[in-house]
């Protein structure tokens, strides 16, 4: 694996880790962070993946704008396309003023966000 791969892996695992910690937290509800690192997770794992295929990206949040640039890499990944669709929204959705999340959002995008991040780091022969 790349090191410039690698650096986008550790700071999805940081991601990771904060979602888990934020939805675990007991003397307050994070569910708006599970939400959000839930997304920011994915979203460098797909970058880690389109940098060790040496794919060009530019600086988005959309995970489905990168899952489209990955198709062509791995076709067999239009299945993971539901669960980049309930993740997208978290990006900015509940960073503002106005919306909340649930404690089911938040454990909605967990159980997601830890599907995919099973077959990616699998894909990049990482230990799952």
């Amino acid at each position: 694996m790349k090191p410039s791969t690698l650096e986008w892996v550790e700071k999805a695992e940081v991601d990771w880790e904060v979602a888990q910690r934020s939805y675990r937290a007991r003397s307050v509800e994070l569910h708006d962070a599970v939400c959000y690192h839930c997304q920011q997770c994915i979203e460098k794992y797909l970058k880690a993946r389109l940098n060790e295929a040496n794919a060009y990206f530019t600086k988005t949040h959309n995970l489905e704008d990168l899952l489209k640039l990955l198709l062509p890499i791995e076709p067999g990944w239009t299945v993971l396309q539901p669960k980049m669709v309930a993740l997208n929204p978290y990006a900015v959705l509940f960073r503002y003023p106005g919306f909340d999340a649930t404690k089911a959002d938040a454990k909605d995008a967990l159980k997601d966000c830890k599907e995919l991040r099973k077959i990616i780091r699998a894909n990049l022969g990482l230990p799952v």
